[in-house]
């Protein structure tokens, strides 16, 4: 699958959350929401994105957008990523990278100079009516946060 563009309507998606529980897109439906894609749990680019989102979910509740982070990691993964970190929104598992693949978010990256496939970091502001406001692929992690934030802020 390609890139998204803004303007896009969004896959949808229903994927198990870090309970167990399975959280799907439609759920959010009428609301916005960042859904933002990352490699793995616990390790320091994806927890220093994780929690700049939780230090900011403040001004994110203010403007009534929900955080969902995806990775391919499993429920308890991201639980015990939860606690360690006290991060505030919701993890959800991505196993079989359907979802990624779906949002462009899996395929072929360069990492330390050699080509891989794998978790293309990215982010997307997805509007109350379901389609793409703003795609973001391949961000940096440390300060991605506050961008996605300066976006909702106008």
């Amino acid at each position: 699958m390609g890139k998204l563009a803004a303007g896009d309507q969004s896959p949808d998606f229903t994927l198990p959350d870090q309970d167990g529980k399975p959280v799907s897109l439609q759920d959010f439906a009428g609301k916005q929401v960042v859904v933002y894609f990352y490699p793995k749990d616990d390790t320091p680019g994806c927890t220093k994105e994780a929690c700049q989102f939780t230090e900011n979910l403040t001004a994110f509740n203010k403007a009534k957008v929900t955080i969902l982070g995806i990775s391919a990691d499993s429920a308890e993964k991201h639980r015990k990523f939860r606690e360690k970190y006290g991060l505030k929104f919701t993890l959800l598992t991505d196993a079989d990278h359907a979802v990624g693949e779906a949002f462009g978010a899996w395929g072929e990256k360069t990492m330390y100079g050699k080509k891989t496939i794998g978790v293309i970091r990215s982010t997307f502001l997805i509007g109350a009516d379901g389609t793409i406001v703003r795609p973001w692929y391949f961000v940096k992690a440390d300060g991605h946060a506050a961008k996605v934030l300066e976006e909702l802020q106008g």
